[in-house]
């Protein structure tokens, strides 16, 4: 999975998607550009080529800074590697209809804002109690896998 960041009028932003309603799961649900990896890929690569995929990102303009921390969704048991990439300026996006109905960014101190992020306590079966993430984003809501990472990037992001 890829976290997209370029930087405007001297706010980060990243990018995100609304999947189609044509995909097999998830469908409508805001997310970050990404997917599964092919046979013997790595992770990196599988975030780079999902990118350009869905959105039309070309590989070689973004500067991967790095992963990070990986997560395990908990319907099926997926392993998530999210890798942080930046933009020199904000890119042309290109959304694939077959799997993306919106792609569209927010600034990370939008999801910062009073109001915008909560947290819901969710008993999950077989595991117990678990934190989920939201983000109240205008028109959208972010959760699950994707407000986890957004949630890890902004720690990481306002550290002193």
């Amino acid at each position: 999975m890829l976290c997209p960041l370029f930087e405007e009028a001297g706010e980060s932003h990243v990018i995100l998607t609304r999947r189609s309603s044509s995909m097999r799961s998830h469908t409508g649900e805001v997310s970050l550009p990404g997917g599964r990896l092919e046979d013997g890929e790595p992770a990196v690569q599988a975030a780079l080529r999902e990118a350009r995929e869905e959105v039309g990102i070309d590989p070689s303009v973004i500067e991967i800074l790095g992963p990070l921390s990986p997560l395990v969704m908990v319907r099926g048991q997926v392993l998530i590697t999210p890798f942080v990439g930046v933009f020199p300026d904000r890119p042309q996006l290109y959304p694939s209809p077959a799997e993306v109905e919106r792609a569209f960014d927010v600034s990370l101190a939008e999801l910062v804002s009073d109001g915008v992020y909560r947290e819901e306590l969710w008993d999950i079966p077989g595991e117990g109690s678990r934190s989920i993430s939201f983000f109240e984003l205008m028109g959208d809501t972010v959760w699950g896998a994707t407000a986890w990472i957004l949630r890890d990037l902004l720690e990481l992001a306002l550290q002193p």
